[in-house]
């Protein structure tokens, strides 16, 4: 269930920032696709579209995904997104085969940079 709302709420955190953020939106500029991440297994989906410098999102498996990024299970996914060093722990986790991508690779590294766009601005 962590799983599934962490997904649902990235979802909301990257609308919001295509809609507010300059350097968010500026990622997104020329991009046209869907993503998905999700279970192993298919059970927990979540596809996001990327069109007109905006991302929104549904629950869901996606015929034809960009690419995806598929966890061995609910908990190792919440607990990788959740990790304070993502890009080892999604290292560690495509090294250990607990983390499956398919489709195109170069497109894997774009979201994961586009994330740090997503981390929680620090108060003054």
């Amino acid at each position: 269930m962590k799983f599934r709302f962490l997904l649902w709420a990235m979802g909301l955190l990257m609308a919001r920032a295509s809609r507010n953020n300059p350097a968010f939106q500026q990622q997104l500029a020329d991009k046209d696709l869907v993503f998905q991440m999700q279970t192993l297994d298919g059970k927990i989906a979540r596809h996001f579209f990327v069109r007109d410098q905006r991302v929104s999102s549904k629950a869901g498996v996606h015929p034809q995904p960009a690419f995806a990024i598929a966890f061995k299970d609910a908990a190792y996914g919440y607990a990788t997104l959740q990790a304070s060093n993502k890009q080892l722990a999604f290292m560690q986790g495509i090294q250990d085969k607990h983390i499956q991508i398919k489709g195109n690779p170069a497109l894997v590294m774009w979201f994961q940079n586009l994330m740090k766009y997503l981390k929680p601005r620090k108060k003054a």
